[in-house]
């Protein structure tokens, strides 16, 4: 039978400790991650929801074809949530002492996902995915890296990870769906008036 191990804790010294370096804020001496790394970490991953939101805020707006009205909506939906993200991203860097990086100077460099346009509405739903896939990788690991030392971190990456993977299997499930109705890989160019085909003025 393994024998139970009762809980210490020295309050007196969390209470000294707590009094000391306030200046700190929510960053204890019990914090054991190395806060410039984590900070930096944060900061690419603000970037790279950053560059979602404007991706999928492109793909929302230049959205056509007969099924462009549900992806569209699709589209607003996951940029509203990873503009959550950024939020809830860059709160915490600043509860780490920290400044978020808002500066569009070196975005995509700092950012793990690319920005990519997408000809057409199928090419937009495969960047998105492409674009979810590289973040739940790159989430994964800050989530390995952070482990036990800052757990609020990780639990905040792990919460949008969850989301992203959520993201992932939307727009996976679109591409399906898109393909069983037939989507036209490319929009149909609109046709030209019959007066206009001829050069003729409309009377």
């Amino acid at each position: 039978m393994a024998t139970k191990k009762p809980f210490v804790s020295d309050i007196e010294n969390i209470r000294k400790r707590a009094r000391e370096h306030i200046e700190r804020g929510a960053i204890t001496e019990g914090y054991k991650a190395d806060r410039d790394t984590v900070i930096k970490v944060l900061n690419a991953a603000l970037a790279t929801e950053i560059v979602c939101v404007l991706r999928y805020k492109r793909h929302y707006y230049m959205a056509s074809g007969i099924n462009a009205n549900s992806v569209a909506t699709e589209f607003l939906a996951h940029a509203n949530e990873e503009q959550g993200h950024a939020d809830r991203i860059a709160e915490r860097i600043t509860q780490l002492g920290g400044a978020p990086d808002f500066s569009p100077d070196g975005l995509l460099t700092r950012s793990h996902s690319d920005y990519v346009e997408g000809d057409d509405l199928v090419d937009m739903i495969k960047e998105n995915l492409v674009a979810e896939r590289i973040a739940i990788d790159s989430y994964r690991e800050i989530v390995d890296y952070l482990g036990s030392a800052d757990p609020t971190t990780r639990r905040l990456m792990e919460e949008i990870l969850e989301v992203e993977e959520e993201h992932a299997e939307d727009m996976g499930t679109l591409l399906e769906q898109l393909g069983k109705k037939g989507e036209p890989a490319k929009p149909t160019p609109r046709r030209a008036p019959p007066d206009a085909r001829s050069g003729k003025s409309a009377r």
